[in-house]
């Protein structure tokens, strides 16, 4: 079979991957819950997939990044964060339903959203008709990095740097560019979170993701429960990871997830970038060459995701 759907979640996982999350299954126990060597294998798994995130991504604070059970679960976190007390946001016509429908969900908080369509694969038009949105209420913009539909690149470093100009937070979707195109946290000024999935272009398990929290913003928890720190607190924790990491984690997945992140840094971002942007030209020429078929091909606005 020639799977095609790595857009949703890649099926052929590497080698350490699946060996890892074996490893994990058969010897750690509960993170935090315990002194014993099964506990502590588990925490050592957790923190040593935290520093490599971290460092994947140019984060200087491990503890800054929070694993999720998905990148919709990560969405959830820094949207409901963000907006908490109501406001508005905008969005792209390209977002997915894990934007769409929290901020629908909101409207009771007084939240009200606007989006911002603009034509496929032009980035100056979708960059312009995004800052023409924002109103003197608007708290954050919320992007995708990628179309996960066409491959549709926005302007992320353009975006960032006008909500820098507007003291506007940005919240990034990269669920189809975390580990196919560079982000580096450190290098972008209005970024409050990064929200992406394990399960995709990170190699990961299914039931993995992460969320960079990159700014000192007023963060709110979605759910509470035991964190295995200041147990005898009946408060959330309020610092990170813990206020964003109740119950117990997947540390099968997270320890899969930190060989992916290894296998994509042994591979380079930019070479996997190249292969599945000739793949997707491939694609694209053969496609277009039968009779009643529409593709919808972008040429360097585009990354390997085709319609």
């Amino acid at each position: 079979m020639i799977y095609l759907d790595n857009a949703v979640t890649t099926l052929q996982k590497p080698t350490r991957v699946r060996t890892a999350v074996e490893r994990a299954m058969l010897t750690c126990a509960n993170p935090g819950r315990g002194g014993h060597k099964p506990s502590l294998g588990a925490a050592h798994v957790i923190y040593r997939c935290r520093c490599q995130a971290a460092e994947f991504f140019g984060m200087a604070e491990p503890e800054r990044v929070v694993f999720t059970c998905n990148a919709t679960h990560a969405l959830n976190l820094a949207i409901k964060s963000v907006l908490h007390d109501g406001g508005h946001a905008v969005i792209s016509g390209y977002e997915h339903n894990s934007v769409v429908r929290p901020l629908s969900a909101m409207k009771e908080r007084d939240v009200t959203y606007t989006v911002a369509f603009s034509p496929l694969f032009n980035a100056q038009q979708a960059y312009h008709n995004i800052c023409a949105a924002v109103q003197p209420n608007t708290k954050c913009i919320i992007v995708t990095h990628v179309s996960n539909a066409f491959g549709f690149i926005l302007p992320l470093r353009r975006l960032d740097e006008f909500c820098a100009r507007r003291g506007i937070l940005l919240i990034v979707d990269a669920s189809q560019s975390a580990g196919v195109i560079p982000i580096h946290v450190s290098s972008l000024t209005s970024v409050a979170f990064v929200c992406m999935p394990g399960h995709k272009s990170l190699y990961g398990p299914q039931g993995t993701g992460v969320l960079l929290c990159c700014k000192e913003t007023q963060l709110h928890s979605l759910i509470e429960g035991g964190t295995g720190s200041n147990s005898m607190d009946t408060s959330q924790p309020e610092f990170l990871p813990d206020l964003f990491e109740s119950g117990t984690p997947n540390v099968p997945g997270i320890a899969g997830l930190a060989e992916g992140i290894r296998f994509v840094q042994s591979k380079g971002c930019q070479a996997i970038s190249a292969h599945a942007r000739e793949l997707v030209h491939r694609a694209a020429c053969g496609l277009s060459a039968i009779q009643g078929v529409e593709v919808f091909a972008g040429g360097e606005e585009q990354a390997g995701v085709l319609s």
